[in-house]
Formats: C-alpha cells, structure tokens, sequence
C-alpha cells in the first residue's frame, strides 16, 4: 500500500520519539506546559499517557479534557531549527477505568515503549490516559506544512 511522503515523516517521528510537550489548561483558564513519555495504541488510534495524579497537568486534563501536544525531532548542528519536523496535535484526554479492555491495551502499549515503566504502571496514584486527537499542525521543514484532520490522524496511527 502506497503512502503519502508526509504521511510517512510524520508516522516515522512519531514511532521514533517518546516524548512530547503536552498543554493543558488549569483552572483559572491559563495554559500549563510540561514533559511527558507518550505510547500510541495504534488499535484504538489514540495516544497513551501514564500520569500521577499529584501532577498539575493531570489535574488540570481531568477538570478540562482539551489538551494540545507537541512532538518534534531533535536539533542537529546541521539544521536550522526553524525546519525542525514537528506536528502539534489537538484533542481530548480521557482517564481509563483501571482493568478495563482499554486500560489493558493502554498499559501494554505502554510498557512495550517503556518496559521500566512498570513498578508506575502499580501504584494507585498512576492513570493511563487516552488523547484522541482531532486535529493537528504537520510542519515537515521549511515550506512543509499541513493542517490534519482526525481521520487523517486516525489513519497515521494505526498500523499500515
């Protein structure tokens, strides 16, 4: 099956880095950014965050759902940092049931990225949370830039 070059950078970024900076709104309406290791369940389409509920952000995405990430490759020497890929993506953050079939699969998908993960993936003040996204913002380098609807997404996260 053929798929578009953008496609492909973008799925390529994805599987290759584990980080992402997420944002999320507080309560007084403000944007909170921070760091956080993501896994994609490529059945369901989303991404999988594992987060303590001591954390700000988690706070902030169980009293508001809409959240933003953002995934870029890392700065070479070699290229300007302005043509860095990157993609930005819109969307809701949804708190799994613990043991349900979609914490299931969340925590496996997870632990498969981050196997040391595991003793967190234990402790009570631990969720795994699923980001359905959207839409995003490709940026592929200078003059390489696409809006993405969430079909499109849909389509990248899955598996080909």
């Amino acid at each position: 099956m053929h798929e578009p070059r953008l496609n492909r950078a973008l799925r390529d970024m994805l599987n290759a880095q584990r980080v992402a900076a997420l944002g999320t709104i507080n309560i007084n309406g403000g944007p909170f950014v921070s760091m956080v290791p993501f896994a994609i369940d490529t059945q369901a389409a989303h991404l999988v965050l594992h987060v303590s509920l001591l954390a700000p952000h988690t706070r902030n995405m169980l009293t508001n759902p809409a959240v933003s990430l953002m995934v870029m490759q890392p700065e070479t020497a070699a290229e300007p940092v302005h043509a860095l890929p990157r993609a930005s993506f819109d969307g809701m953050a949804a708190r799994l049931q613990p043991e349900s079939p979609s914490w299931l699969a969340a925590r496996a998908v997870y632990l498969a990225r981050f196997p040391e993960a595991l003793p967190m993936t234990e402790l009570g003040d631990f969720s795994f949370v699923a980001i359905t996204v959207t839409s995003a913002r490709q940026v592929a380098g200078f003059g390489a830039a696409r809006p993405l609807e969430a079909d499109d997404i849909a389509s990248i996260l899955r598996p080909l």
